[in-house]
Order: structure tokens, then C-alpha cells, then sequence
């Protein structure tokens, strides 16, 4: 029996066409592939409830709540104050996914501007990670964080990286933690390849934003958790680190980011 390395999938959408109608055996295959925790985001209110009560049923399976950028229009009266009383619950420890998507353009961008600033003050009032997506959006994102951070420092993350170098390493100077997904794999991904050995270890985490962007070799599948494995041995290879070192490095950064989630004993 292979013995694998732990690994954190640091963003996934278990509830989510395509893994929830099997969510048991989607776990059930992580786990047997050394996947210790998950974190199961959400991108609108009415999957708050699901999302939650999937984490209480799971205790490696931890929420977020918030609002996806292509939601944006449809939350746009969504009171501060609904989302900061969600983020009440025990298994909530982070903020999210929120941000900026000008690639799909599927709301308002002065709406999400509106939505992705609100997000951030309860990251800072709560003191959870807010988790970022942004696409074909790098100067308003930056410009956006950076203001914020004059306000006060917050806690934070941008998932699923497909950025450019240069807007890479402007986050970093802001002290946000970059995730890497099954992107990295793909062939064309030769900037965020080269951009790799430039993240700290203390920044750096792996996801699989699953069902979606399966690495290679399943590139083209149903993207699950298990899944994660690949990113991770990819990473390492590019960082020249050995993947039981990835795994240490990405599960601590985890815990040490997500300080609600407690780590296994």
C-alpha cells in the first residue's frame, strides 16, 4: 500500500454539480489518496446552508461564505451584516470566494467593486481569509487591495492563480498567499510555471477548484480533491523540493492562514 504525503485541497466546491450527486465516494477517494482536509467554498447565499451542513457532517471539511464576482448582480443589496453573522458558525473560517472577473463580465463591474470591498471589511473585522478570484482584472484587484490595506490589514489569498508575474508579485508584497490549481499542469501555463519558484514557501498553497480544471494527466475529467496530489507533485517539481515537502509546507500554511480551522491532532 502506497503511503502518501497529507495534502490540504485548499479550495473546492463540494456541493457542486459533478461531485455532490457523489460527494461520500469523492471523499472517500481523497482520503485514500492522503488528502486531510478540504475546504468547500461557496459562491452565492443559497448555497450557505448546503455548504455549511456538509462541513458539520464532515470533520475534515471546512466552509466559506461569500459572494462569486459573477454573482454579483443578483447579491447586490446583500447586507454586510447577513454575511458577517454567517461567518458566526464554527466550521466558517473563511471569507469567499469574492473578487473580480472582467473575462466572463457576468454582472456590473461597479457591483463588484462594491461587493469584493465589503468582503474584504469583514475579513478584517473577522479576521478570516478572504479568498480572492480575479480574471482579466490584475490593476482594478491591485488597486483594490491596496487601498484596503491602508485601511487596515486583512488576511487573504488569491485561489486558482492565473496571473501575470508582475501582478504575482505585487500581491506577495501585500502579504497575500498565492494557490495553485491543476492550471499549472496545463502546457500553455508556461508564465505561472516560471512564476513558481518565486513564491516564499510560507506563501503557497494547492487547490483544485474542483469539479473544475482537473490537472494532467486528467486534464478533461471531472476534477476531485484526490486530484490535488498531481498539482502538488507538479509544484514540486518545478520548485525542485520533494513533494512530502510541498504537502508539509502547503498543509501548515493552511492552518497558519486559516487560524479557525484546527488542525488534526
Amino acid at each position: 500500500m502506497t503511503v502518501h504525503a497529507p495534502l490540504i485541497d485548499s479550495h473546492c466546491h463540494l456541493n457542486y454539480e459533478g461531485l455532490v450527486e457523489r460527494q461520500q465516494d469523492v471523499l472517500a477517494n481523497a482520503r485514500a489518496a492522503g488528502i486531510t482536509g478540504f475546504l468547500n467554498i461557496s459562491t452565492r447565499e443559497r448555497e450557505w446552508r448546503d455548504i455549511v451542513a456538509t462541513a458539520e457532517r464532515e470533520p475534515d471539511v471546512w466552509a466559506t461564505v461569500g459572494i462569486h464576482p459573477h454573482e454579483a448582480d443578483k447579491h447586490a443589496d446583500l447586507g454586510r451584516q447577513v454575511l458577517l453573522d454567517a461567518t458566526n458558525h464554527e466550521r466558517v473560517i473563511g471569507i469567499g470566494e469574492s473578487g473580480l472577473d472582467y473575462y466572463y463580465d457576468k454582472s456590473d463591474r461597479a457591483v463588484q467593486r462594491d461587493l469584493f470591498r465589503m468582503h474584504i471589511g469583514v475579513a478584517r473585522e473577522t479576521r478570516l481569509p478572504i479568498v480572492i478570484h480575479t480574471r482579466d482584472a490584475e490593476e482594478d484587484t491591485i488597486e483594490i487591495l491596496r487601498d484596503e490595506m491602508e485601511k487596515g490589514a486583512f488576511p487573504a489569498l488569491i485561489h486558482c492563480f492565473t496571473a501575470s508575474a508582475d501582478f504575482g508579485r505585487k500581491v506577495l508584497e501585500l502579504g497575500l498567499t498565492i494557490s495553485l490549481s491543476g492550471i499549472v499542469t496545463f502546457k500553455n501555463a508556461r508564465e505561472i510555471q516560471e512564476f513558481v519558484p518565486e513564491i516564499p514557501p510560507e506563501r503557497l498553497l494547492v487547490e483544485t477548484d474542483s469539479p473544475f480544471l482537473a490537472p494532467v494527466p486528467h486534464r478533461g475529467k471531472t476534477c476531485e480533491p484526490a486530484f490535488v496530489r498531481h498539482t502538488a507533485e507538479f509544484v514540486a517539481e518545478l520548485r525542485g523540493q520533494p513533494v512530502e515537502e510541498i504537502a508539509a509546507i502547503t498543509s501548515a500554511n493552511f492552518f497558519n492562514l486559516f487560524t479557525k480551522a484546527e488542525a488534526p491532532s
